[in-house]
């Protein structure tokens, strides 16, 4: 059997991924050999500043030093349990974590049930509301993204590529609109959005839970207005909803602090983690308060590799990493000098996000503010021939999303963001 080695050295693995991957993965041109900190090898001996992180699982950069000897010493004292058939500490110790760095924490006990994926927790997070209230029905909001099972796609706000023919959908999901201030949309009008889909669509008796990211990811970086997320949940406790913060992007250092509901001052009922979460290992999480976690049966929650060992290892790490003290200082500093420079490039759009977590909104002009995807597109492929991994996002895909590590060196930054503007000048 030919193995990976020899699959690298003797075929060429573009026209293996061709052969043997799945069309509907999408893909770009570039085969990755190596990666450490702010970079990428390919297997041509390039070298690439990553903007990207593997759609933001890399806020501490790839391959840190005390992350990577945590995984060590944990694959040499065993790989996998299932924390349904045996517990062990390194799963007891993420949600211990978990539970002290609870955003708003008034003081009560908080608990923790840990998954594989993004997806799968907003999908728990759905299920330990529905149980915890006894109601079916689910808001979300335009241009969220929440995954692509069923349930999360169902709650996902993007047709292409998420949703086409893969219907019919999840029952009992509600959108509502999203604040969107550069398109004209502030709190007051979500808000008044909201209580009109209350009388026409959904009975708030009837809602388990509000779904939301604090700063939408795939939707176009949007980040809330400072008072929404706060009238948001008065809404929910004047009817007893829940209130689901979905951190998957926005989390673990993205915006600054450990989590991005914390520039907000609320304290949601439910919260969503993953992606950096496990350091670059599969690993996401559902913590809330105590009541709400338990509301579930005994044996109601759970997965063969939920909480995986060696990824709990790495996800200890990190936590404690991004919640040291100085952490959140250097990433809002970090997020105070990418602003600047992309503020002067005096672009035809919008710079927006909160601290390091920014992108660029790219238009045809100031006036229609008609979106431009193909100069994003353009953009993201003259970095790539530069040297710069980007990614876009958005519902028309003409925003330029920037995750570098928040560990990234001056030097790295400078290199990178130069890219960026020669990339968007030839775009």
């Amino acid at each position: 059997m030919t193995n990976p080695v020899e699959l690298t050295q003797h075929v060429d693995v573009r026209d293996a991924r061709e052969r043997f991957v799945s069309r509907g993965v999408s893909t770009p041109p570039i085969v990755v050999a190596a990666a450490e900190g702010a970079r990428i090898e390919d297997a041509d001996g390039r070298s690439y500043i990553d903007f990207a992180g593997g759609i933001a699982c890399q806020n501490l950069g790839h391959g840190p030093s005390e992350v990577v000897r945590a995984i060590h010493e944990q694959v040499d004292r065993y790989l996998h349990q299932c924390f349904m058939v045996g517990m062990y500490e390194p799963y007891v110790e993420v949600c211990r974590r978990l539970s002290e760095l609870y955003p708003g924490g008034s003081g009560g006990e908080y608990k923790s049930v840990l998954v594989n994926s993004g997806a799968e927790a907003v999908e728990n997070a759905v299920k330990i509301a529905r149980a915890a209230t006894g109601r079916p029905a689910v808001i979300a909001f335009d241009r969220a993204f929440h995954g692509r099972t069923l349930l999360t796609m169902t709650l996902t706000s993007k047709v292409v590529p998420y949703k086409r023919g893969f219907g019919p959908f999840a029952p009992e999901v509600y959108r509502s609109t999203a604040p969107y201030e550069y398109r004209g949309v502030g709190t007051e009008e979500a808000i008044m959005a909201l209580l009109a889909l209350f009388k026409g669509d959904v009975d708030p008796e009837s809602v388990a839970c509000v779904v939301l990211e604090p700063v939408q990811g795939e939707g176009g970086f949007v980040p809330m207005p400072p008072d929404f997320p706060a009238r948001l949940k008065e809404v929910c406790e004047e009817h007893g909803i829940l209130y689901v913060d979905d951190e998957v992007q926005a989390g673990v250092g993205r915006t600054g602090p450990v989590w991005a509901i914390e520039h907000y001052g609320i304290e949601p009922d439910l919260l969503v983690s993953g992606k950096s979460l496990g350091g670059g290992l599969p690993l996401a999480g559902v913590t809330g308060r105590a009541e709400i976690m338990d509301a579930v049966g005994v044996g109601g929650l759970g997965g063969t590799f939920g909480g995986n060992p060696v990824a709990c290892a790495a996800a200890s790490v990190v936590l404690d990493t991004v919640a040291a003290p100085g952490f959140r200082e250097r990433g809002e500093e970090l997020g105070r000098t990418i602003r600047a420079r992309l503020e002067s490039l005096n672009i035809t759009g919008d710079v927006r996000g909160i601290g390091p977590m920014l992108a660029l909104e790219l238009v045809t002009d100031d006036e229609s503010r008609t979106p431009a995807p193909e100069r994003a597109a353009a953009t993201v492929a003259a970095a790539r021939e530069r040297g710069l991994l980007l990614l876009s996002c958005g519902l028309y895909g003409n925003v330029i999303r920037l995750l570098p590590p928040l560990t990234i060196e001056a030097a790295e930054l400078d290199e990178g963001l130069d890219i960026l503007e020669a990339s968007l000048a030839a775009s």
